[in-house]
């Protein structure tokens, strides 16, 4: 993966299940669409209305042609519409970025 697309969701706080639920749902979707999904993180300690998802791309093509195809999947459709009708979101950020070699995944040295 070259690229990663950071998002960045502010969630109303008191609709968090149905945030992950929203997440979840892209466990299935993002995989089968083209994307490698590094995963979606709720707030756990501090802010409580800020979530993010990662999901890596071998490059900006790619993303696009993964974008298109969201367009023609109908869970992918139906999860944007739950999410829509819910106004779980209130606001999303995106941003590409790059791994910076030889820092990423790497394991804890403690024993």
């Amino acid at each position: 993966m070259t690229i990663t697309c950071f998002i960045r969701y502010q969630i109303d706080p008191f609709q968090r299940d149905d945030f992950r639920q929203y997440a979840e749902n892209w466990g299935r979707i993002i995989p089968r669409c083209g994307g490698h999904l590094v995963g979606y993180f709720l707030p756990h300690e501090g802010t409580n209305d800020i979530a993010w998802g990662l999901i890596a791309f071998a490059s900006l093509a790619a993303y696009e042609e993964y974008r298109a195809r969201l367009k023609t999947d109908a869970e992918s459709r139906a999860n944007f519409a739950l999410s829509r009708s819910k106004k779980f979101i209130l606001r999303e950020e995106r941003s590409f970025v790059e791994i910076v070699d030889g820092t990423f995944g790497l394991p804890s040295t403690l024993v």
